[in-house]
C-alpha cells in the first residue's frame, strides 16, 4: 500500500538527516499478547535527493484494540548498507594497514572529514613503515619510496598531496575540511594501497608465469613469435 507518512532519516546519499515519504509498508511481529512489540519493514524515498531507502522501525501493537499505539517518525536505514569497503580491501594488504583505512572510512561515514583526511596520513606512514622506510619525516618517507621504485612520479605527486592534506587537518586552522576532499583521500589511498600490495602482486606473478612457459617452450623445442 502507499503512503505519504514521513520518517526522519539519515539519507545515505545527501550524507545529511532528511525527511523521507514512505512508498510502501509491512508490519510483522508474534501476536497473541497487548502490547506485543512488532517490526516494521518500509520502503521510503529521500524528500531532497529522491534516493530509494529501506527502513526498520519497532513499533508497539497492540492486538485488542488491533491497532498501532504510538507511531513513531524515526527508522533505521537498512539498505543502501552502511560503506565497509575498509572492511573489503584485499587480503594481499597487510592487516595493519586495511585497518586504518577502514577507520578512515568510518570517520567519513560518521561525517568526521578532518578524521579522516587524519587518519588517511596515517595509513601513508604505515605503508613507509611496512616498506622499511626510515626517515626524519613523511615527506622524505615518500621521496625515498619513489627512489626505490616502489612509487612512481604520479603515485608520489597524489601521496604527497595526500600528505599535505593531512598535515592540515592535523592542525586548527578554522576551516573545515571539504566532504569531496575527504571522499578523494580515501580514493587516492586506496588506489595507492592497490598499487603497491595488490596490482605489483599480481603483475609479478604474471611476469613469473610467462617466464615459467617461456622456459618450458624453450624446453620442449619450441619458440616463441618475436
Amino acid at each position: 500500500m502507499t503512503s505519504s507518512f514521513q520518517y526522519e532519516i539519515r539519507c545515505w546519499a545527501c550524507a545529511e538527516d532528511q525527511a523521507a515519504e514512505e512508498r510502501a509498508e509491512f508490519v510483522t511481529g508474534q501476536s497473541g499478547d497487548t502490547d506485543e512489540r512488532k517490526i516494521r519493514l518500509a520502503i521510503a524515498t529521500c524528500n531532497n535527493c529522491f534516493a530509494p531507502l529501506a527502513l526498520y522501525q519497532e513499533v508497539i501493537w497492540d492486538d485488542f484494540a488491533e491497532e498501532e499505539v504510538v507511531r513513531s517518525t524515526r527508522a533505521d536505514v537498512i539498505w543502501p548498507f552502511p560503506d565497509q569497503r575498509g572492511q573489503d580491501r584485499s587480503r594481499a594488504i597487510p592487516h595493519e594497514l586495511r585497518r586504518e583505512h577502514q577507520e578512515a572510512q568510518l570517520c567519513f561515514n560518521a561525517n568526521a572529514y578532518t578524521a579522516t583526511v587524519v587518519m588517511v596520513r596515517r595509513a601513508l606512514e604505515g605503508v613507509c613503515a611496512d616498506h622499511n622506510i626510515r626517515a626524519k619525516n613523511l615527506v622524505s618517507a615518500l621521496e625515498e619510496m619513489e627512489r626505490q621504485g616502489l612509487i612512481e612520479g604520479r603515485l608520489l605527486e597524489w601521496a604527497q598531496e595526500l600528505r599535505v592534506l593531512g598535515n592540515e587537518a592535523a592542525h586548527y586552522t578554522g576551516r573545515p575540511v571539504a566532504r569531496q576532499d575527504a571522499q578523494d583521500a580515501l580514493d587516492l589511498a586506496e588506489a595507492l594501497m592497490d598499487y603497491l600490495y595488490v596490482f605489483t602482486g599480481r603483475f609479478n606473478e604474471f611476469k613469473k608465469r610467462r617466464e615459467e612457459a617461456r622456459q618450458d617452450a624453450s624446453g620442449g623445442g619450441a619458440s616463441a613469435p618475436g
